[in-house]
């Protein structure tokens, strides 16, 4: 055992002290974040709502409004992908406004979900199936399409 220096009792060693991480302020921390996937959700939604009021479906009919919302938004969602990230280096609240936010609201997994349960509660499974794949192959389709389209469009070469 060894004893400390008569000099040093109860004075740490440098090595010893440890200084608490700053927390980052409110606004420069996930706040501001919250705030516009929020506001941008809202909008989202709100417009995802209008289209819904525009083009209603029918009971127990293809739900073609959720379909092309969500084909649509995911179109949407690869050309703001390719500007944001290949051409324009946009302010950090821009893409959880749009992306998250918007885009994240007016798209809809969960009016998706409950199409399907509709149909197939009013003896419809087959169309509920056919919806379940053709949204999930349209959205994929759409979004990579939207991909390549926007990349030759704007002349964007990945390295």
């Amino acid at each position: 055992m060894t004893v400390p220096h008569p000099d040093r009792l109860g004075v740490p060693d440098a090595a010893d002290v440890v200084v608490p991480a700053r927390r980052p302020s409110l606004w420069h921390g996930q706040a501001p974040v919250a705030a516009v996937v929020a506001l941008g959700g809202g909008i989202g939604a709100a417009a995802r709502y209008g289209a819904s009021l525009l083009w209603p479906t029918q009971t127990g009919g293809f739900p073609w409004t959720t379909f092309w919302v969500n084909v649509v938004g995911c179109a949407v969602i690869g050309v703001f992908m390719v500007v944001i990230t290949d051409v324009w280096a946009a302010h950090r609240l821009v893409r959880p406004f749009f992306g998250t936010g918007v885009l994240g609201g007016f798209t809809t997994f969960s009016t998706y979900a409950v199409d399907i349960e509709r149909l197939v509660d009013k003896g419809r499974p087959g169309t509920g199936l056919v919806y379940l794949a053709a949204t999930l192959l349209a959205a994929l389709a759409s979004v990579g399409l939207a991909v390549a389209a926007a990349r030759r469009i704007l002349a964007v070469r990945r390295p």
